[in-house]
This record gives C-alpha cells, sequence and structure tokens, in this order.
C-alpha cells in the first residue's frame, strides 16, 4: 500500500509538471485517501484541484496543510486567493495578512509566488481604502483628529509606535509624539533672539563652518556605529554643551545662542546634560529610523536655516521645519528626518526632562546614570 500512493503521488506531480491537470488531480486524490497526512503534497493537490475548477476540493486540500504549517507562505497566499473568489473579503484580507507578515519573516518569497504576494499587497490596500471608507460613512466625517487618527491605525492606513527607549525606560509616562511648544512658555524668549542666532549661524557658516563635526563619530574603545552617517559631514554638530561639559570656544563664538540656551530649563546630571548642539543636515542625507537612549526627556528643535523638501518623522506622524515654530518630541519613539531638497538645514538641538516626572525620579535617574558612567 505504501508503495502504492507513493506511486501515485510521483506520477501525479509528473502529470502536474505536464499541466494534465484532470490526471494530476486524479493520482493525487487517490493517493490523498491512504496517504499520512505529513507525507501528502497537499499544495500540489490543492493546484491541480484549482486547474480543474474544483475550488471547494482545492480548499480541503489547503486546510490539511495548513494544519500541518500554519505559516506556510504559499498555503496561505492560495487560502486567501480562493477565499476572495468565494467572495468572502474578511478571510480573504486575513489570510493575506498572515501570508504578508510571514513573507516579511522570511525575508524572501520564492519566484512562483511573486505575483500572487503582490497581488496580496494590492488587495488589501483596496480593502483598506475600502474598510476605511465604511467606518467613515459610519461614524461620519466631522472627527477629532485623535479619532482620525485611531481609525487609520485600525484600518492599516498608519502604522502603530511606542516608546522604545534602547537603555532606559520609564514607565506610565504617556505615548505622545509632539508636544505643544504653548505648554512651554520659556520656548517664547528663545524664539525673540532667533535673528541674532541667525546671524551667529551665518558668521560661522562664513568661516567655513569651523567647529562643525560629524555628528555620529568613532569613540575610544568602543565599536564604531553601524551607519552611512558615521564620520560623515553630511549631518553635523556644532556642539554647545556635550555630555554635562561646556564648549568654551563655540558660546564664546555665539553669545546669542548661549542667552537663548540660558532660558531652556536644561538637565543637569554630572557627565551626562546639558546637552545642546547646532544640528547641521545637507541636502541628501538621510538620518534612517532610530530611536534615543531613554524616555525621561525631550528633545526640542528650534529652526534657525530651514529648508524646502526638508522632512522629520516621529512615529507615525511627519512634520517640516518652520520658521518660528519649535518642535518638542519625544525621541524614544521611533523617528528619522531626511534632507530631499537642494539647501542646508540648521536647528538648535537641546533636551529637557519630561514634564511628567517629579523632582525626585528626576534626581533619582540622574544618580542611575551618574552611577553608570562611574561603573568600571
Amino acid at each position: 500500500m505504501t508503495s502504492d500512493f507513493r506511486t501515485a503521488i510521483a506520477h501525479g506531480l509528473q502529470a502536474l509538471q505536464a499541466r494534465d491537470m484532470p490526471r494530476a488531480a486524479s493520482l493525487l486524490r487517490e493517493a490523498a485517501a491512504v496517504a499520512p497526512a505529513a507525507e501528502m503534497p497537499w499544495i500540489a493537490l490543492a493546484n491541480a484541484e484549482m486547474a480543474s475548477g474544483q475550488n471547494d476540493a482545492a480548499e480541503q486540500a489547503l486546510d490539511q496543510q495548513l494544519l500541518i504549517a500554519p505559516r506556510e507562505v504559499g498555503a496561505l497566499l492560495l487560502k486567501a486567493y480562493l477565499r476572495e473568489q468565494a467572495g468572502d473579503a474578511r478571510a480573504a484580507s486575513s489570510f493575506y495578512r498572515t501570508a504578508l507578515n510571514q513573507a516579511a519573516v522570511d525575508g524572501a518569497v520564492p519566484p512562483a509566488l511573486s505575483a500572487l504576494h503582490a497581488h496580496a499587497a494590492r488587495y488589501l490596500g483596496e480593502a483598506n481604502a475600502g474598510f476605511e471608507a465604511y467606518l467613515l460613512d459610519a461614524v461620519g466625517q466631522s472627527l477629532s483628529p485623535t479619532m482620525t487618527e485611531a481609525i487609520e491605525l485600525l484600518t492599516g492606513k498608519r502604522e502603530l509606535y511606542l516608546q522604545e527607549p534602547s537603555v532606559f525606560y520609564y514607565p506610565g509616562l504617556p505615548q505622545k509624539r509632539f508636544y505643544d511648544p504653548a505648554d512651554f512658555p520659556w520656548l517664547e524668549p528663545m524664539l525673540a533672539l532667533v535673528p541674532q542666532m541667525q546671524a551667529e549661524l551665518a558668521e560661522v557658516l562664513g568661516q567655513g563652518a569651523d567647529g562643525f563635526a560629524p555628528y555620529v563619530h568613532r569613540k575610544a574603545n568602543r565599536p564604531a556605529p553601524n551607519t552611512p552617517l558615521l564620520d560623515n559631514q553630511a549631518w553635523t554638530a556644532f556642539h554647545f554643551w556635550r555630555d554635562g561639559v561646556l564648549d568654551e570656544d563655540n558660546a564664546a563664538r555665539c553669545p546669542a545662542t548661549m542667552a537663548a540656551l540660558g532660558h531652556a530649563p536644561l538637565p543637569q546630571i554630572p557627565g551626562r546634560s546639558p546637552n545642546a548642539h547646532w544640528s547641521r543636515l545637507l541636502p541628501g542625507a538621510h538620518i534612517a529610523p532610530h530611536t534615543g537612549m531613554l524616555n525621561t526627556r525631550l528633545i526640542c528643535h528650534i529652526p534657525i536655516l530651514t529648508a524646502p523638501q526638508c522632512w522629520f518623522r516621529v512615529g507615525s506622524e511627519t512634520r517640516g521645519w518652520v520658521d518660528g515654530v519649535p518642535l518638542v518630541f519625544d525621541d524614544s519613539i521611533n523617528h528619522e528626518a531626511r534632507n530631499d531638497g537642494s539647501q542646508e538645514r540648521v536647528i538648535l538641538l537641546f533636551e529637557i526632562w519630561r514634564p511628567e516626572i517629579d523632582e525626585a525620579d528626576r534626581e533619582a535617574i540622574g544618580r542611575i546614570f551618574q552611577a553608570i558612567g562611574d561603573y568600571e
């Protein structure tokens, strides 16, 4: 009996390769009746049944394969396609989405599945758009920005990004990408000094940008960061404070900028902060997606030299730098920046404590990082 079902499988696969679908289906059905499930080529049988117009039988074969291998991409894609043909959009979307997610995990799609894989992506895009329109019709168009985002997350139009600091996580903080600058009244006197800061920047750039150095650089006794911006002039910094140490030369050259920073409540942690610098991004530069080390701080950007087609994404929200409009954001949420224009961009960048953290915990966090720095 064993040799009989294996012979039937072999002949069935030969018929399938020869595109003799009726014979392939007949032989593989014969084998399926007696073969152990684990030895049966269920996807081959499904393909033969589909080619013969027997979609129900094809699904039964695919269901058997998915019992054995629930995340096999080929079986998931074919099951989704058959559900699509049956008019079951919700099931089709579910199987297509699972197939695409698994293919992303596997890292490659077999060439024979590439067309169906591309179809799955298109189908899901159209299905999401239709589902979103259905929901908006049900709940109405006059929604708050928060509800609009919630629906876009539900339909897959947006991706969910949460705090993921690489070193230190403080629990319970709101998952908030950008903060309203109006909540920080000390920004107003800083913005009043922007014209003087622009003049100082122009003078520094006019002197050959002396003092700017690659933001990502090699450090002694540490592995080099894995980024194309390592030691790259495309992204440079002109430091005023770095790891709690004042750059006296740069500070002396830019008194208005130092006066502006005097209005900001910069954290004071020996060996760690303040940190404040001009950040310069040249045309074509791309700061790849990344997250900061901790979620206990916010990063502030004050535009000094803006540039068109230069953008900044935090989580699922993208903004540009606009004259007179500071950005205050949580850098523990995935973020990136890119200069797609033809002009350089310079901002004044500095960090502040998150307002939700009380003074006692700020002091404790400071002691933690001092201890980390002192540890041998």
